[in-house]
């Protein structure tokens, strides 16, 4: 039996107000991993980019605004 149908099963069990804490911490993981993703794809973009923003040209282009 997988993880899921586990937890399926221990599901049925429980009445509908621990449902809801349930569901809500669900989504407070789902928020948790997405922030964690948008973190790692900017730490990404920003060591990928760093070669890019260290060029003199770019200071010279953004140092007049």
């Amino acid at each position: 039996m997988t993880i899921k149908e586990q937890i399926t099963q221990e599901l049925e069990k429980l009445p509908e107000p621990v449902l809801q804490e349930i569901l809500d911490f669900v989504q407070f993981l789902q928020t948790k991993y997405q922030q964690n993703k948008m973190l790692e794809i900017t730490i990404m973009s920003e060591s990928s980019l760093a070669k890019d923003w260290l060029k003199p040209e770019e200071d010279a282009a953004w140092q007049n605004l």
